[in-house]
């Protein structure tokens, strides 16, 4: 989406009952990442600034603690005139305003508003702790124009003599219970999903073949946008939210951008970095508090 102009930015919803990463431990969580105003937050916000190019805040990471926080505070001070606070309509009403401001600010050095966001929540569908967000959601897209938003759905495609579908049947069927319709399903495996697998998906899922992409493993992440590129993911977007109707005037970016705006540069980057894997071992001792175990604590 960068490579074709649009601004673009990204909030990380995560249904669990912190307020935010700063007091989980690195064993569990892995690496908690701090933002430039502090916030500190999950690893995803890391790899969307690496991977984006963009300075994020501590609001574009929204937990079940902080929209709770915020609704208890807002109840305490009377804002809601005395009605019974709920669920719905007002933690699944804090999260749709949350989102809406939070995807207005600029953030990727310019003071222009983006024109994309990209939404993860994390968890898995069917979770209890998730559902005011998937609600939230849902809400979200009909109090918005016509080809406002998209619903990408991330499944695994497991390989047991045959890349199985079951998993991806099922999470969709769970979705379309809570009134959800993928647009477009995202399906890792280890390896490139085959024609039969695509079928059998789209026949399950009520989505045409050609908005099912595979993301299958590669030698290093900087070939992912490559892949996606290469499946068209960009015209599936304009085809469900009418992106050629979106001016894209270049934006002032930060300095450190302007090497990898177009694919070539990333593809070329993912060649530097396979060349690197190829070389002579170097080994490195690193001195910290969270060394056993996984080796995430100190990723960036």
């Amino acid at each position: 989406l960068r490579g074709h102009g649009f601004r673009v930015t990204a909030i990380k919803l995560d249904p669990y009952l912190n307020i935010d990463a700063g007091l989980m431990s690195p064993y569990e969580h892995g690496e908690v990442y701090v933002l430039d105003d502090g916030g500190e937050t999950d690893l995803d916000l890391g790899n969307y600034e690496r991977m984006m190019f963009l300075s994020l805040q501590r609001d574009n990471n929204l937990t079940t603690g902080k929209i709770y926080d915020a609704v208890i505070k807002k109840e305490r001070r009377g804002d809601y005139l005395g009605k019974t606070v709920q669920v719905i309509p007002h933690i699944t009403g804090g999260i749709t305003e949350w989102v809406n401001r939070v995807a207005q600010i600029p953030v990727d050095g310019s003071t222009l508003r983006p024109q994309i966001c990209m939404i993860e929540l994390g968890g898995t569908v069917g979770d209890i702790e998730s559902m005011p967000f998937i609600e939230a959601l849902r809400q979200l897209k009909f109090s918005l124009p016509e080809h406002s938003l998209a619903w990408c759905h991330c499944s695994y495609v497991p390989d047991m003599s045959g890349q199985k579908t079951k998993p991806t049947q099922h999470s969709v069927k769970a979705l379309l219970a809570l009134g959800l319709q993928p647009d477009i399903i995202v399906c890792r495996s280890a390896e490139p999903l085959n024609f039969e697998t695509r079928k059998k998906i789209a026949n399950q899922c009520n989505i045409p073949a050609a908005r099912i992409l595979s993301a299958h493993d590669v030698k290093n992440l900087f070939h992912v946008p490559q892949v996606l590129a290469d499946q068209h993911v960009v015209g599936l977007l304009n085809g469900i939210l009418q992106l050629d109707d979106l001016d894209v005037t270049p934006a002032r970016f930060m300095r450190s951008d302007m090497g990898f705006r177009s694919l070539s540069d990333w593809s070329a980057f993912a060649k530097q970095v396979d060349l690197a894997e190829e070389a002579h071992e170097v080994v490195i001792a690193f001195v910290g508090k969270y060394n056993k175990g996984g080796g995430d604590a100190y990723q960036s």
